[in-house]
């Protein structure tokens, strides 16, 4: 591939839509080349914008609907054994229904405990539901304030990243495009940087190569960085700065 092809792929890379060997190829190439890496980024940074667009809240209903369905969807009962009709085996008969019935009384109490256990996973998904249409929510007013300001970076493994800050909200967004997965045990921490004083401005999802991550608390912060801590972030920086950056102005 030319490199003149290559200036083309800016597009295609901040979609994902490069085979592996094409990705790993441009992704060398940007790491010399400052327009296509400032074109990714944007074009990154849009395509965040767009998702977010598009994104639903959850009807107000629909948590009643499920909590509803769980207690009422029909679970499928023992089959009750048929009773012999000759007397020899009457004895049998009444055994096998005494059987029947404490097999009953045994899968209802395991009914039971599988609807409470069913309406505690219901609770738990629509709670992780509502917190993250919150973050969505705190992101994009970030990205649409009227005062919102962008840098473009390229992060470490060749990631590219567009830091979107608004003096208004308080806060800043970080959206980042192929990072690379920190070592087992390890996070990535960003950090604000006030004339050199680094304090914590949130974790990076270690699962995840993309991501907008929303860093709250911007006061008079002049920079940001990335570290590499234990799982869980720390206090105060115990690593070199994998990445530093003056906010945008």
């Amino acid at each position: 591939m030319t490199t003149a092809d290559l200036h083309t792929l800016t597009g295609a890379y901040a979609l994902h839509a490069l085979t592996h060997d094409e990705r790993e190829e441009f992704r060398r190439h940007l790491a010399a080349c400052e327009p296509c890496t400032q074109e990714a980024a944007e074009l990154s940074a849009t395509a965040t914008r767009l998702a977010l667009a598009t994104s639903l809240t959850p009807r107000p209903a629909l948590r009643a609907q499920v909590l509803h369905q769980i207690t009422t969807v029909r679970q499928d009962t023992p089959r009750r054994p048929l009773l012999p009709k000759t007397a020899r085996t009457a004895r049998r008969g009444r055994l096998l229904s005494r059987w029947a019935l404490a097999a009953s009384l045994a899968a209802a109490a395991a009914l039971g405990t599988t609807a409470a256990w069913q309406h505690q996973r219901a609770e738990d998904a629509l709670q992780q539901a509502r917190q993250s249409q919150q973050q969505t929510d705190r992101i994009a007013a970030v990205l649409a304030a009227p005062d919102a300001k962008t840098r473009a970076t390229t992060l470490p493994g060749g990631a590219t990243g567009t830091l979107t800050v608004s003096d208004h909200q308080d806060k800043a967004v970080l959206a980042v495009t192929a990072m690379t997965d920190p070592p087992p045990g390890k996070v990535y921490q960003l950090w604000f940087n006030t004339h050199g004083t680094m304090r914590p401005a949130g974790l990076m999802d270690p699962t995840r190569s993309d991501q907008s991550v929303l860093m709250d608390g911007l006061d008079d912060a002049t920079g940001m960085g990335i570290t590499l801590e234990p799982t869980g972030g720390s206090p105060q920086p115990t690593t070199t700065p994998l990445t530093q950056m003056n906010l945008p102005t």
